[in-house]
Protein backbone atom coordinates (compact mmCIF):
# COMPACT_ATOMS: atom_id res chain seq x y z
CA UNK A 1 0.00 0.00 0.00
CA UNK A 2 0.83 3.28 -0.71
CA UNK A 3 1.37 6.26 1.47
CA UNK A 4 -1.45 8.10 -0.23
CA UNK A 5 -3.85 4.97 0.26
CA UNK A 6 -2.63 4.83 4.10
CA UNK A 7 -3.59 8.00 5.06
CA UNK A 8 -6.52 7.98 2.49
CA UNK A 9 -7.85 4.48 4.86
CA UNK A 10 -6.46 6.40 7.97
CA UNK A 11 -8.95 9.69 7.58
CA UNK A 12 -11.64 7.05 6.13
CA UNK A 13 -11.16 5.36 9.25
CA UNK A 14 -10.86 8.76 11.69
CA UNK A 15 -14.21 9.95 10.24
CA UNK A 16 -15.88 6.67 10.50
CA UNK A 17 -14.87 6.80 14.17
CA UNK A 18 -16.02 10.84 14.48
CA UNK A 19 -18.84 9.99 12.64
CA UNK A 20 -21.03 8.46 16.01
CA UNK A 21 -19.95 11.27 17.86
CA UNK A 22 -20.63 13.91 15.73
CA UNK A 23 -24.15 12.06 15.58
CA UNK A 24 -24.84 12.33 18.85
CA UNK A 25 -23.66 15.81 19.07
CA UNK A 26 -26.49 16.71 16.47
CA UNK A 27 -28.53 14.44 18.41
CA UNK A 28 -28.30 16.23 21.39
CA UNK A 29 -28.67 19.67 19.81
CA UNK A 30 -31.73 18.49 17.94
CA UNK A 31 -33.05 17.02 21.77
CA UNK A 32 -31.74 20.57 22.78
CA UNK A 33 -33.74 22.18 20.39
CA UNK A 34 -37.00 20.24 21.21
CA UNK A 35 -36.44 20.56 24.86
CA UNK A 36 -36.54 24.29 24.68
CA UNK A 37 -39.65 24.34 22.46
CA UNK A 38 -41.45 22.52 24.62
CA UNK A 39 -40.02 24.46 27.67
CA UNK A 40 -41.14 27.59 25.46
CA UNK A 41 -44.56 25.72 24.95
CA UNK A 42 -45.24 24.80 28.53
CA UNK A 43 -44.69 28.55 29.57
CA UNK A 44 -46.79 29.75 26.57
CA UNK A 45 -49.71 27.83 28.62
CA UNK A 46 -48.77 28.35 32.15
CA UNK A 47 -48.98 32.00 30.93
CA UNK A 48 -52.21 31.71 29.31
CA UNK A 49 -53.92 29.58 31.92
CA UNK A 50 -52.26 32.74 34.63
CA UNK A 51 -54.23 35.54 32.53
CA UNK A 52 -57.40 33.17 32.19
CA UNK A 53 -57.59 32.97 36.29
CA UNK A 54 -56.79 36.21 36.58
CA UNK A 55 -60.27 37.33 34.52
CA UNK A 56 -61.93 34.47 36.33
CA UNK A 57 -60.89 35.96 39.81
CA UNK A 58 -61.82 39.55 37.96
CA UNK A 59 -65.12 38.24 37.06
CA UNK A 60 -65.98 36.81 40.64
CA UNK A 61 -64.85 39.69 42.33
CA UNK A 62 -67.40 41.65 39.92
CA UNK A 63 -70.07 39.35 40.30
CA UNK A 64 -69.59 39.72 44.50
CA UNK A 65 -69.83 43.32 44.05
CA UNK A 66 -72.69 43.31 41.84
CA UNK A 67 -74.81 40.83 43.33
CA UNK A 68 -73.90 42.95 46.88
CA UNK A 69 -75.35 46.37 45.14
CA UNK A 70 -78.09 44.10 43.73
CA UNK A 71 -79.14 42.71 47.44
CA UNK A 72 -78.83 46.34 49.16
CA UNK A 73 -80.90 47.83 46.89
CA UNK A 74 -83.73 45.12 46.91
CA UNK A 75 -83.38 45.89 50.99
CA UNK A 76 -83.84 49.27 50.57
CA UNK A 77 -86.97 49.63 48.29
CA UNK A 78 -88.34 46.13 49.20
CA UNK A 79 -91.25 48.31 50.96
CA UNK A 80 -91.53 50.73 48.00
CA UNK A 81 -95.08 48.77 46.93
CA UNK A 82 -95.95 48.27 50.18
CA UNK A 83 -95.80 52.28 51.11
CA UNK A 84 -97.11 53.33 47.58
CA UNK A 85 -100.22 51.43 48.56
CA UNK A 86 -100.25 53.45 51.76
CA UNK A 87 -100.44 56.67 51.05
CA UNK A 88 -103.95 57.29 49.42
CA UNK A 89 -105.28 55.80 53.44
CA UNK A 90 -102.72 58.26 54.94
CA UNK A 91 -104.67 60.81 51.99
CA UNK A 92 -107.87 59.85 52.83
CA UNK A 93 -107.20 59.75 56.66
CA UNK A 94 -105.92 63.90 56.34
CA UNK A 95 -109.19 64.05 54.27
CA UNK A 96 -111.41 63.18 56.90
CA UNK A 97 -109.21 64.69 59.40
CA UNK A 98 -110.30 67.60 57.31
CA UNK A 99 -114.02 67.04 57.05
CA UNK A 100 -114.10 66.57 60.87
CA UNK A 101 -112.99 70.19 61.60
CA UNK A 102 -115.19 72.14 59.23
CA UNK A 103 -118.47 73.48 61.37
CA UNK A 104 -121.19 72.07 58.89
CA UNK A 105 -119.47 68.41 59.87
CA UNK A 106 -121.43 65.88 60.51
CA UNK A 107 -121.05 62.66 62.51
CA UNK A 108 -122.91 59.82 60.16
CA UNK A 109 -120.35 61.69 57.29
CA UNK A 110 -117.12 61.28 59.25
CA UNK A 111 -117.92 57.69 60.61
CA UNK A 112 -118.78 56.89 56.77
CA UNK A 113 -115.46 58.06 55.56
CA UNK A 114 -113.99 56.66 58.24
CA UNK A 115 -115.62 53.00 57.29
CA UNK A 116 -114.60 53.59 53.61
CA UNK A 117 -110.70 54.17 54.82
CA UNK A 118 -110.44 51.12 57.05
CA UNK A 119 -111.82 48.73 54.31
CA UNK A 120 -109.37 50.63 51.83
CA UNK A 121 -106.37 49.96 53.75
CA UNK A 122 -107.50 46.40 54.89
CA UNK A 123 -107.41 45.65 51.13
CA UNK A 124 -104.12 47.30 50.75
CA UNK A 125 -102.87 45.23 53.09
CA UNK A 126 -104.47 42.13 52.07
CA UNK A 127 -102.85 42.41 48.89
CA UNK A 128 -99.42 41.90 50.89
CA UNK A 129 -100.51 38.29 52.16
CA UNK A 130 -102.23 39.80 55.48
CA UNK A 131 -104.83 38.28 56.90
CA UNK A 132 -107.43 39.77 59.37
CA UNK A 133 -108.95 37.02 62.41
CA UNK A 134 -112.23 38.10 63.19
CA UNK A 135 -113.69 35.03 64.98
CA UNK A 136 -116.94 36.26 66.45
CA UNK A 137 -119.20 33.23 66.91
CA UNK A 138 -116.36 30.68 66.05
CA UNK A 139 -115.20 27.82 68.11
CA UNK A 140 -112.32 29.07 70.24
CA UNK A 141 -108.81 27.77 68.87
CA UNK A 142 -105.99 27.95 71.39
CA UNK A 143 -103.59 28.22 68.24
CA UNK A 144 -104.92 31.41 66.93
CA UNK A 145 -106.93 32.81 69.39
CA UNK A 146 -106.14 34.04 73.59
CA UNK A 147 -108.63 34.17 75.82
CA UNK A 148 -109.24 37.12 77.91
CA UNK A 149 -112.15 35.82 80.13
CA UNK A 150 -114.83 33.17 80.23
CA UNK A 151 -118.19 33.92 80.53
CA UNK A 152 -121.06 31.73 80.89
CA UNK A 153 -123.86 32.19 77.73
CA UNK A 154 -127.15 30.81 77.26
CA UNK A 155 -127.89 29.50 74.53
CA UNK A 156 -124.28 28.82 73.27
CA UNK A 157 -122.37 25.61 73.23
CA UNK A 158 -119.06 25.54 75.68
CA UNK A 159 -115.98 26.90 73.86
CA UNK A 160 -117.07 29.66 71.54
CA UNK A 161 -116.29 33.58 70.79
CA UNK A 162 -118.48 35.26 72.45
CA UNK A 163 -116.78 38.56 72.04
CA UNK A 164 -113.21 39.81 70.04
CA UNK A 165 -111.79 42.38 72.41
CA UNK A 166 -108.63 42.94 69.36
CA UNK A 167 -108.55 41.01 65.68
CA UNK A 168 -105.61 38.69 65.19
CA UNK A 169 -103.51 38.87 61.89
CA UNK A 170 -102.09 36.20 60.06
CA UNK A 171 -98.99 36.92 57.38
CA UNK A 172 -98.56 34.75 54.48
CA UNK A 173 -99.85 31.97 56.74
CA UNK A 174 -98.18 33.00 60.04
CA UNK A 175 -99.74 34.12 62.73
CA UNK A 176 -98.49 37.72 63.77
CA UNK A 177 -101.13 37.85 66.58
CA UNK A 178 -103.63 35.96 68.44
CA UNK A 179 -107.28 37.18 68.39
CA UNK A 180 -107.95 38.58 71.60
CA UNK A 181 -111.10 37.04 72.77
CA UNK A 182 -114.07 36.35 75.11
CA UNK A 183 -115.33 32.38 75.07
CA UNK A 184 -118.29 30.47 76.48
CA UNK A 185 -118.16 28.44 79.39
Amino acid sequence: MSNEEIEKSTTEAESVEASPEMADQQSESTSDTDVVKQLEDARNKADEHWNELLRARADLENMRRRHSRDLENAHKHALDKFIAELLPIGDSLEFGLNAAKNDDANLVTVREGMEMTLKMFMSSIGKFGLEQLDPEGEAFDPDLHQAMAMQPAEGVEANQVLKVMQKGYRFNGRLLRPAMVVVSQ
